[in-house]
């Protein structure tokens, strides 16, 4: 474990909250740091980190060093509820966890992104289906 590493990526995300929390005050950078109690060259020093390491990720991502779930799609032909639906269909799909949720009426779907595509549709099928 590698603790230089995690220290910094600890403090990065501090920093980050503090640049939210200083933006949504209204409050200059100068104006701030009075307020929070430290200089705005330290500020500015972890402004500078954050950019770069951003720059980093968005590099690595262009040269296919990391990968990003792509969204996929298939045709899904239900058969017609025999009730109108009152509520529309929810679907989300949470990328980063590699997960999609599906919401119908009474009923939610979640399935990790490797589950066969054929196998959710006959759920989907299944649930929409009156059940009497």
């Amino acid at each position: 474990m590698d603790t230089k590493k995690c220290t910094t990526e600890y403090r990065m995300a501090q920093w980050a909250g503090i640049m939210r929390e200083r933006k949504e005050s209204g409050l200059s950078i100068r104006e701030f740091c009075k307020n929070a109690g430290f200089h705005e060259n330290r500020y500015f020093y972890w402004q500078k980190r954050l950019r770069e390491a951003a720059c980093e990720k968005l590099a690595k991502i262009e040269n296919n060093e990391e990968r990003i779930a792509q969204p996929v799609f298939a045709k899904l032909d239900l058969p017609a509820p025999a009730q109108p639906i009152s509520k529309p269909l929810a679907l989300t799909s949470q990328a980063s966890q590699g997960h999609i949720s599906i919401e119908v009426p009474g009923a939610r779907i979640t399935a990790c992104h490797e589950y066969p595509v054929e196998n959710l549709k006959d759920l989907l099928r299944a649930v929409m289906q009156p059940c009497c």
